[in-house]
């Protein structure tokens, strides 16, 4: 296993949105609030009691509180937002805040560990003054000029999706992020323990690992598809599986044509796919083809037909099958990780043009983005 794994980025684990967790200040808050809510009590209760007037001690603790108290004890007002809304809005606070210091800190680190890595590259006894980690990176990027691999822009990529269209020949634009890189790694190129834990998102997208069967067949269905979107992230768990992956099984990425792994949105963001779909008949695929193909339809597409839902890998015959029987030009695949062998035995098999779209199809669902 070692000799297999030698040539594998190093792994590290994905970075994950944290808990908001209640800080001591905040528990010491509520007691000393619990402590000021029956004391308050006492007093509503003294004052029924004892008619005379309060001391000015009382008044005073009534306007200030007592100390460490989240709030000085006041009549609550109609205008007053309730406690719930009050503590989401601290709870976005802080998310926001820890969002901002982890990625400070990840800036932080990343540039120290630049600067630590060049420093164990020089000769013993000598140190290079007046020069930054990135100054040597840019002098020695100039070396590696000419193995620079261009990748498709959104418009080339509109331009091969027309012309297969208008041609009425078949064509397939797939996407691998780290889902399907980690698919195609596990019992590969990296471990399955490995990828379990950088993966527990896989089975709502589709997969169950490990699954032998599916990989092969997204292994298959990259040496095959005619434009592939790639992460352009270096990280271990995107380009730092992307190319021991293709290496492990034979594929050369020289023969490949690559574009950004976000292709999906970029073609909607320059309102290319909306060219591309006007005066077109379009299948729609995926959980939510329904409510997607309502919103397109509602924008003046053609929706040639829905099929839902896709059940993961087990399920793509049928997927296929279903397809046939519509008679469109294009295909709008959103199935997570399965959508890449379903593009490309709808180019293979059926002769039509499949795109991956993605999460596109929730963010127009839900209104976060517009067709129009």
């Amino acid at each position: 296993m070692t000799r297999l794994f030698r040539h594998t980025a190093a792994f590290v684990p994905l970075r994950k949105k944290a808990a908001v967790v209640s800080s001591p200040k905040k528990a010491k808050q509520a007691i000393g609030g619990g402590i000021l809510s029956g004391l308050r009590s006492a007093r509503r209760g003294e004052r029924r009691r004892k008619p005379w007037r309060k001391t000015q001690s009382s008044r005073r603790r009534r306007v200030t509180g007592f100390p460490g108290t989240a709030a000085p004890y006041r009549r609550k007002t109609s205008r007053e937002e309730p406690a719930e809304i009050r503590d989401l809005a601290a709870e976005s606070r802080e998310e926001t805040a820890y969002a901002k210091g982890y990625d400070e800190g990840y800036r932080t680190g990343a540039a120290a560990g630049a600067e630590e890595e060049v420093a164990s590259l020089l000769p013993p006894y000598t140190i290079l003054p007046d020069v930054s980690a990135k100054e040597v990176m840019q002098a020695g990027l100039q070396g590696y000029l000419h193995r620079l691999k261009p990748l498709m822009k959104p418009e080339e990529v509109y331009r091969r999706l027309e012309q297969s269209l208008a041609a009425g020949q078949p064509l397939s634009v797939v996407r691998l992020g780290d889902g399907e890189l980690l698919a195609l790694a596990h019992d590969a190129v990296l471990p399955l323990e490995q990828s379990l834990a950088a993966g527990p998102f896989l089975p709502t997208a589709g997969i169950t690992l490990p699954d032998h069967d599916a990989r092969e067949r997204l292994v298959e269905a990259v040496r095959g598809a005619d434009v592939i979107g790639i992460p352009t992230s270096r990280l271990p768990t995107y380009q730092g599986l992307l190319f021991p992956v293709l290496r492990h099984f034979g594929i050369s990425h020289e023969t490949l044509n690559f574009t950004v792994s976000t292709i999906n949105y970029a073609l909607h963001e320059q309102k290319l796919l909306q060219q591309l779909l006007q005066g077109r008949q379009v299948l729609v695929i995926g959980n939510k083809a329904v409510p997607l193909a309502n919103v397109l339809s509602a924008s003046g597409v053609h929706v040639a037909g829905a099929i839902a839902p896709v059940n993961g890998f087990g399920d793509i015959s049928r997927v296929l099958a279903e397809a046939a029987s519509h008679a469109f030009d294009i295909a709008l695949v959103a199935g997570g990780i399965p959508a890449v062998v379903i593009c490309r035995n709808i180019a293979a098999e059926l002769g039509k043009v499949a795109l991956d779209f993605g999460h596109l199809a929730d963010k127009l669902i839900s209104g976060e983005l517009t067709y129009d």
